[in-house]
């Protein structure tokens, strides 16, 4: 079984995925308020983006480590108010930069449920929860 770091097609694909993801962002009036928690420039942060999933999708982990040190995604994203409304608006990003770099079916499921994962885990406003059955059931965020 191939890693989502090889379905992508290695360091160009997810260089591309993050790309397009903060382009999406930058794009959806729907995505303006988690665009407002990022620097008016983006070009940072989409290294910074790269550098993450590389290694989170099965590829190099040396990336974001050497640079960054222990992978901490809570932290750096303590000072914004986060919660299922931005997870969702996030994982809508994410969703459609999939979609914008063809990603195949079998990457778009296999990323499904730990993309939201990953998504809730900075979540640090209340809100309604949901489990991954809902995810499921809806195949998208849960409050769809």
């Amino acid at each position: 079984m191939q890693t989502p770091y090889q379905l992508i097609g290695g360091e160009e694909g997810v260089r591309k995925l993050a790309d397009v993801f903060y382009d999406v962002m930058d794009e959806l009036p729907d995505a303006e308020n988690i665009r407002k928690m990022h620097a008016q420039s983006l070009t940072d942060v989409k290294q910074k983006l790269y550098e993450y999933l590389a290694g989170w999708m099965g590829g190099p982990q040396h990336h974001y480590q050497q640079k960054y040190g222990t992978v901490c995604l809570t932290k750096p994203h303590a000072p914004y108010a986060i919660g299922p409304a931005e997870r969702d608006q996030w994982l809508h990003c994410m969703d459609e930069a999939l979609r914008r770099t063809d990603a195949s079916d079998e990457l778009k499921d296999m990323l499904r449920m730990p993309m939201f994962m990953l998504a809730d885990t900075v979540r640090n406003n209340e809100g309604k929860q949901c489990s991954t059955d809902d995810l499921i059931a809806t195949d998208a965020g849960c409050d769809h």
